[in-house]
């Protein structure tokens, strides 16, 4: 449920301040008589959204055994790319460049009668497909959780809203850098658990089959214990962070080699966005 909290809640308030951002410069150049198109191509871009989540739902929902392994661990490992490419273009983008670079393609579209709406769709219908992809491959790994998607729509609109209308202020960077880590931990996970599904349906080699074993003993049948990966806290864990009780050489060298990858790739991202930013300044 966390996970698919986190994953709508990020990808909403995306979607939500670039909305925002097209109407608030409208509004600061005197053009909100174009506010409709913005409107309807938010509408457009949400029900675009949900026929593609439905259609991916419907196609994805006929793999069963080896099928069916090969292509959960082929959508995590998807999912851990786009998670990371997004993560990374975030880090890249200097302090304010996303607000100037969305005006700049509101001004373009403003030549041309249906420009302002497809900017708004597609900007739209773009959120929508990563959530859809990110939600399937959290879905994979640990049971994907509707209410957890629907509880971070309703706050990310909610949240977007009162920011919009200056009800509240918050520094976005800090949000989006605390909500960078949490996803290159759930991405971490996704890569074990994909190398785990390939695994399975015998595309990997499993070289050591446990590593460890820190999972609590069953005492109860059909039933475990709260610290187990498949318990009622070690489930959350296993989703959220990627938390493996049992894990095999193969899934551990994957999540710590991501983890350190993706690591040296955001120092070395933060430092060129910092350098070319204290170069604009001066």
């Amino acid at each position: 449920m966390i996970q698919s909290f986190i994953i709508m809640f990020r990808e909403t308030l995306e979607a939500a301040l670039i909305v925002g951002i097209v109407l608030g410069y409208l509004r600061k150049s005197d053009r909100l008589r174009q506010a409709p198109a913005v409107y309807w191509g938010a509408a457009a871009g949400v029900a675009a959204s949900v026929v593609a989540a439905y259609g991916f739902s419907r196609w994805s929902g006929g793999f069963t055994g080896r099928r069916e392994e090969i292509f959960e661990g082929v959508l995590m490992l998807i999912g851990a790319l786009l998670l990371t490419t997004l993560i990374l273009w975030m880090i890249g983008r200097a302090p304010g460049s996303q607000n100037a670079d969305i005006e700049r393609r509101v001004e373009r579209s403003l030549a041309g009668t249906s420009g302002l709406f497809l900017l708004v769709f597609v900007s739209i219908l773009r959120e929508g497909v990563e959530s859809v992809i990110f939600l399937a491959a959290a879905g994979a790994g640990s049971g994907q959780s509707l209410s957890g998607a629907l509880l971070g729509l309703t706050a990310a609109l909610i949240l977007g809203a009162a920011l919009f209308l200056g009800l509240i202020r918050i520094r976005l960077s800090r949000f989006f850098a605390v909500t960078n880590v949490l996803l290159i931990l759930f991405a971490a996970g996704l890569v074990a658990h994909g190398l785990h599904e390939l695994q399975e349906a015998g595309l990997l080699p499993v070289l050591v089959e446990q590593v460890y074993d820190i999972n609590p003993p069953q005492t109860v049948p059909e039933s475990y214990p709260l610290l187990h990966d498949k318990g009622h806290l070690g489930s959350i864990a296993r989703g959220l962070f990627g938390y493996n009780g049992n894990p095999s050489l193969l899934e551990m060298a994957g999540y710590l080699a991501y983890l350190c990858g993706v690591v040296l790739l955001w120092l070395k991202s933060a430092r060129r966005t910092h350098s070319v930013h204290r170069t604009v300044q001066a």
